[in-house]
């Protein structure tokens, strides 16, 4: 692989772009994360250096409004990065206080490298030059490595170093938190282990999860090992080691910094101070760690390898091998035994709080393609919040299993319950935690894994229980209504947060809304699976399921009535409503918003400083009807509506989705990935810059400095998830895996790889053909088609479709191009 399309680079320093900078390039193995904050700065307005466990959690309560509300955060934990010099008796140089030369950044996404170039003049006028290299290990989870070369062009003097611990850090990474409480660490102690090495142990304070980081420094002098004096400077919440070296014109010097985190969750350890200064006493050089963290970037993009041919060139491969990699560092190997989930901001920062959400679903079809171990290891983490469900549910008057909108650490609910808008200072209620859809999302993705990968032994275990558990949540909160002869589930939020109650209601008692379209064939679709499994089941194991839930003939069928009568509100257009009264909604002046305000796409903060509310308006903050058409395939919706007793014309589709995107301000970047999707084989122009949005959202912070607080994983993988599954036609129907690729105007050739029942698949298809590789593996055959045409394809063998010429489809055929299981 050469270097095009695998760098990401930036020239000249602009301290208004660092926070996006430091996210993008931020470094991370599944186990912890590092921003890319340069070594030798401090958090301000300007630099946010930040690192963050996978699933680091701590809770703390803040009093707002005369209310105590307590909120579980992703902790930011001691920097291992700082690096300072400075000349002779001068001050410590930041990138602020000099004047540059030359300033160049750029993340090697082949090799999960961070380098940083600097050559700048300080107030003497004494030329510098700084190059930095960093990793966070792909092979040790516990260990990052950053080398700092510092070369003294025109001067001479005594160049101090100081490579420390700091443990003053706090949570202060999202500026709409700033009246919360973010002191979640507490000290403990500190100090130095022999000559090189330093180290610092914390504990969050709620969490009680204690910290140990242990660092080593190694300076060479032109190339020469040195052992140089060094002062210990300890305080009570951090530690460095100060270097003193003398250099003439023209010397470099190289510093060698490694550092380790463990913590008392770690396992196989016997106690994480001991851990981490064995770690770093042991570790190998820089260059011997980094060739070992290169190659395990090698292997893992082996993995996930994408080539494409397109008018984009080197700039789309760029920007789809950025998401892939954000992907690849939140959700690793090292992640699987961690018992954490994906969060939709990924580990890069404090946004959402790394808070466990409905987001996995646009990130799951990615990782189910490629690691479908990965996708074991997230839905183990929600069985094992199964109980905290059940209680959930319990408390709210329900059987099951009701899983909350934002989980953590535990899978109690962790959403908000105010929420601050940054553009009226006023705090709001928040009801998001109406969301109920979340847990219908959790049972597509089990369903899914189960369909892709195969693996009964999971669907046998955990799988069953917690797919039943949700089906049961939605008979539960399904009502009668006996003057339509229909269920009602009322009271609920569906994905567009815009809508969180009536027109007038009092939303701290009157939240949500009823009968969300979205989420009442979501429950419908649940509710047929769930009788489904049990005949997926062995009949020794179902028969056990039976008895350990407790499940009789009756709920059972109660779980097919409910599945055959929940109701769904259409308009006069049949136009699915969104939902019961969304009709009676007032409609919005988008033209005359956008004249006004320029960008709405938070529309929602803008209308509440005025006084005003998005309740009262036909205006969608992201998709929500459309969802349906994302998830399933319009033969698949058009049994879920004839089970429901609905008429339902595949035609419809282009209609609907017509109606809500002119009603739809994308205030969620999961919303372009949607609405490109939805639009991909009826109107693929628009798809095409839909698809743009989504993939320029982080790269370009097109919201407007929200990536500076945190990627947006769902969005990451949804847009590359969508090149792949969505244009290739990818769906499983039954224990068929069926394709029917239509590629953009703008992509000639796209070339991908996933697995698929133990088959290890390798994919290319072009405007004319298709051709499916078989790996050499131990497994069965599997049975691949397009448009009617089957073929068996064994271990080790390949066949090749030839294309009909491309068309815009009927919305009849595969629309989605979705994991399609009957």
């Amino acid at each position: 692989m050469s270097d095009k399309g695998w760098l990401l680079e930036y020239a000249g320093y602009e301290p208004e772009h660092e926070g996006l900078r430091e996210t993008l390039c931020a470094l991370g193995n599944g186990y912890f994360c590092t921003r890319g904050a340069a070594p030798d700065v401090i958090a301000d307005k300007v630099h946010y250096p930040g690192t963050y466990l996978a699933g680091g959690y701590n809770r703390l309560t803040t009093e707002i409004e005369g209310r105590e509300i307590e909120n579980e955060d992703l902790v930011n934990l001691p920097n291992w990065l700082v690096l300072m010099i400075r000349v002779d008796d001068g001050p410590w140089l930041q990138p602020d206080q000099v004047s540059f030369v030359d300033y160049r950044q750029v993340l090697d996404l082949r090799r999960g490298v961070l380098t940083r170039i600097r050559r700048f003049r300080d107030s003497q006028e004494r030329t510098i030059r700084v190059e930095e290299r960093r990793f966070v290990s792909m092979v040790n989870p516990h260990l990052g490595g950053l080398e700092v070369t510092i070369t003294a062009e025109d001067w001479s003097g005594c160049l101090t170093l100081r490579s420390g611990l700091d443990g003053t850090v706090t949570n202060a990474g999202v500026a709409r938190y700033g009246n919360l409480n973010g002191q979640h660490l507490e000290p403990l102690d500190g100090g130095a282990l022999g000559e090189d090495t330093i180290w610092l142990r914390s504990r969050t304070v709620q969490s009680r999860v204690e910290i140990a980081q242990a660092a080593r420094t190694c300076l060479f002098h032109n190339g020469n090992v040195v052992q140089p004096n060094r002062a210990t400077d300890l305080r009570h919440d951090r530690v460095a080691q100060e270097i003193v070296v003398d250099v003439a014109a023209g010397d470099t010097i190289r510093v060698e910094k490694m550092a380790a985190i463990f913590t008392s969750r770690d396992r196989g350890i016997s106690e994480p101070l001991i851990a981490a200064q064995d770690e770093v006493s042991g570790a190998d050089d820089f260059s011997a760690l980094l060739a070992g963290h290169e190659q395990a970037w090698k292997h893992l993009w082996e993995l996930f390898e994408l080539e494409i041919d397109s008018d984009g060139g080197v700039e789309l491969s760029t920007k789809l091998r950025l998401h892939i990699f954000h992907l690849l560092q939140t959700v690793t190997r090292h992640t699987r035994d961690l018992d954490v989930g994906v969060p939709p901001r990924g580990w890069n920062g404090e946004a959402y709080r790394a808070h466990i959400m409905w987001d996995e679903l646009f990130i799951f079809p990615l990782l189910l393609a490629h690691s479908p171990a990965s996708c074991r290891a997230l839905l183990q983490y929600r069985y094992r919040r199964l109980p905290a469900a059940r209680q959930l549910a319990r408390e709210a008057g329900y059987r099951g299993a009701m899983f909350p909108w934002q989980s953590g650490s535990n899978g109690r609910e962790e959403s908000q319950v105010l929420h601050l808008n940054p553009k009226s200072g006023r705090w709001i209620p928040d009801n998001s935690n109406r969301q109920r859809h979340v847990s219908s999302a959790i049972a597509y993705n089990l369903w899914h894994y189960y369909a892709m990968s195969g693996d009964g032994a999971f669907m046998e275990e955990w799988g069953a229980e917690m797919l039943i558990e949700i089906a049961r949540f939605w008979a539960s909160i399904a009502s009668w209504n006996g003057k339509r002869g229909r269920y009602d589930i009322r009271g609920v939020m569906g994905p567009d947060e815009y809508h969180t109650a009536y027109p007038g209601a009092d939303p701290s008692t009157e939240g949500g809304l009823d009968n969300n379209a979205y989420t009442n064939v979501m429950a419908a679709w649940v509710l047929t699976r769930a009788c489904q499994v049990l005949d997926i089941l062995p009949p020794d194991r179902a028969r056990q399921v039976r008895e350990e839930l407790h499940i009789t003939s009756e709920e059972i069928e109660q779980w097919h009535d409910v599945s055959r009568k929940l109701f769904v509100a259409f308009n006069e257009e049949g136009i699915i409503s969104q939902f019961e009264g969304y009709d009676d909604l007032k409609e919005y002046d988008w033209k005359g918003a956008r004249e006004k305000y320029g960008d709405i796409h938070r529309l929602d903060r803008i209308l509440e400083a005025e006084g005003d509310d998005t309740n009262h308006y036909k205006a969608s903050k992201q998709a929500d009807v459309l969802m349906l058409f994302y998830l399933f395939t319009a033969e698949e919706l058009q049994r879920i509506f004839e089970q429901l007793g609905y008429p339902f014309d595949p035609h419809s589709i282009p209609k609907n989705v017509t109606y809500y995107l002119a009603r739809t301000c994308h205030g969620s970047t999961l919303s372009w990935v949607v609405h490109s999707w939805v639009l991909a084989r009826t109107d693929r122009p628009h798809s095409w810059r839909l698809f743009q949005n989504a993939l320029d959202s982080d790269i370009s912070d097109i919201q407007g400095g929200t990536t500076a607080e945190g990627i947006h994983l769902g969005a990451m993988a949804g847009t590359v998830d969508l090149i792949q599954r969505c244009y290739l036609g990818l769906e499983v129907q039954g224990t068929v895996l069926v394709f029917n690729p239509t590629l953009p105007e703008q992509i000639h050739r796209l070339k991908t790889c996933l697995w698929y029942q133990r088959q290890r698949l390798d994919l290319e298809v072009t405007k004319d053909l298709l051709r499916v590789s078989s790996r050499q593996l131990i497994a069965a055959p599997i049975t691949i088609a397009y448009r009617g045409l089957f073929h068996t394809l064994n271990p080790g063998s390949h066949y090749e479709f030839r294309l009909i010429n491309p068309r815009v489809l009927d919305p009849r055929d595969n629309h989605s191009g979705t994991l399609n299981t009957r």
